[in-house]
Order: structure tokens, then C-alpha cells, then sequence
């Protein structure tokens, strides 16, 4: 799946998640406190691509994610390629193909969804908003990159840099100092786990499972059958998944609105 449709997805998992606690367990939250949970799930869904690296040097190549703060993103990039080879080519069974790059590795699977999140709720558990600053710094960036990816091929790694610093230095000021953000490691697992369901029914599948064996492989790559499954960046992709992600997100945004749940109750014919 192409790096808009992986952001769509995310801020869409997030925006449904949200609607669905408020209406079915009562769980309600401010206004300030979605959006930074949104951001978080839309940027976090394009995380699991920093095992797809590319010309650090020559500021060319890799995924959207890796894109994102031009050479430094890069170069984390390279990093986390390098040790999610790394760990393949140490786990990897015979049963196992042979791989030259990390792509689709340890990044994709859910026990690296699992620890990312963990992680994130820790810091931010620990150190507030000193921790959310710097991870929502970050998670803005890759939100914006998936977003608008086109516009920000044309504008550059630096003005997504400046709109990030700003989004950063806003919540700086608008989120309260005394606050548990735990939160924000549930937002950044989700998005994990939703780019692993948007790249498992692409023809290559994920390792989701790893280190379980299946059919005596750790790196057994989940998916649809071949015959179902859709290639990146297909029209499947643009003319059918991105809107309905695109929908989703956005009625999910409107009926977290309270103005929009009045109307809704009322033209359903409730009190």
C-alpha cells in the first residue's frame, strides 16, 4: 500500500476507535485530546516503512517515511533497515527465503507494534509533556508526509520540518502539564497494526506473527490469496480503498461533534 493510503487508514482506525468508545462505553474526550491521538495514529501507520531505506548521501530514494526529514530521516532509515536485516538473517529457518534488504522484516509485525507502543507509553508515563513534544514532533511529520505526499514532494523536507516544529510548540502550549498521554502508546500500536493489515493484502503479505512459526517459518508472510490480493498503488488502491478510508475518517470526525450527534438523534427520531 502506497504511504497516503497507509496515513488515511490510520487517522481513519483512530477517528472510528474514538466514535465507537464514546457511543458504546461512554469514553469521552476533549477535542484537543483527539486530535493529538489522530495525528499520532495517522503518523504512526507509516512507521513500519523505516525498514525501506534509501541514498542517504544523495538525499534519493526510500519510502515516504523515510523521506520525511530529508538526510536525517534517511539516515534512521538506513539504521533501522540495517538491524531489521539484521535480526531476520539471525532468526531466519531454512524454511525461510533469503533476504539482501529489511523491507517487510521486523518492523511489520505486530510484536514491533506491541513494543512502539509500550515504549511510547512509558515515556510519556514518565517524563509528560517534555516526551510528547519531541514523539508528536516526529508522528506530525509523518502525518503530513502520508497526507499530502504530493505537496510535500514539491515543497521539501524543510517546510514539513517548520509545519512540524509549529504543531509541536502549539501542543507545547494548549496540552496541560499534570496529564496522563499514555494514551498515546495505544494510538501509536494502532497505527502499526493498521499499515500491517493495508500491506497484507498486497501481493507480498507480512510477517504479522513473528517469532510464532508457521508451516516451520518465523517469517511466514501473511495475506490474502494471490488471486485476491491487489498490487500498491493499484486502482483498487486509489479509486476504492482511499475513499472509503477517506469516508470513514471523516464521519467518524462528524459524529464525535456533539452539535452532529444532536442532529443525528433527532432526525433518527430520539429525544
Amino acid at each position: 500500500m502506497m504511504g497516503p493510503t497507509h496515513a488515511v487508514s490510520g487517522a481513519a482506525a483512530w477517528l472510528v476507535a474514538c466514535a465507537v468508545a464514546d457511543q458504546a462505553f461512554g469514553y469521552q474526550q476533549s477535542a484537543a485530546a483527539i486530535a493529538v491521538g489522530t495525528i499520532a495514529c495517522t503518523g504512526a501507520s507509516l512507521l513500519p516503512d523505516l525498514d525501506c531505506s534509501g541514498r542517504v548521501l544523495q538525499n534519493k530514494g526510500g519510502s515516504t517515511v523515510a523521506r520525511t526529514f530529508g538526510v536525517a530521516s534517511l539516515f534512521v532509515a538506513e539504521c533501522v533497515e540495517k538491524a531489521a536485516l539484521g535480526i531476520y538473517k539471525i532468526t531466519r529457518t531454512k524454511k525461510d527465503k533469503k533476504k539482501r534488504h529489511g523491507h517487510r522484516t521486523f518492523t511489520h509485525t505486530w510484536l514491533f507494534a506491541i513494543l512502539i507502543g509500550i515504549g511510547t507509553a512509558a515515556l510519556v508515563s514518565n517524563y509528560g509533556k517534555a516526551a510528547v513534544i519531541p514523539i508528536m514532533f516526529v508522528l506530525t511529520g509523518l502525518a503530513l508526509r502520508g497526507v499530502m505526499n504530493d505537496w510535500a514532494k514539491k515543497q521539501g523536507w524543510w517546510v514539513i520540518t517548520l509545519l512540524s516544529l509549529a504543531v509541536a510548540f502549539g501542543l507545547y502550549q494548549l496540552l496541560p502539564g499534570h496529564h496522563s498521554y499514555a494514551i498515546l502508546g495505544a494510538a501509536v500500536a494502532i497505527g502499526c497494526i493498521v499499515h500491517t493489515f493495508g500491506d497484507m493484502i498486497t501481493k507480498m503479505g507480512c510477517p504479522i506473527v513473528f517469532p510464532i512459526p508457521i508451516k516451520k517459518r518465523l517469517w511466514y508472510e501473511v495475506g490474502l490469496p494471490k488471486k485476491w490480493a491487489i498490487r500498491a498503488g493499484s486502482k483498487v488502491e486509489q479509486k476504492v480503498l482511499m475513499p472509503v478510508f477517506t469516508t470513514a475518517a471523516v464521519g467518524a470526525m462528524l459524529f464525535l461533534l456533539p452539535e452532529m450527534r444532536i442532529l443525528f438523534t433527532a432526525l433518527l427520531g430520539g429525544d
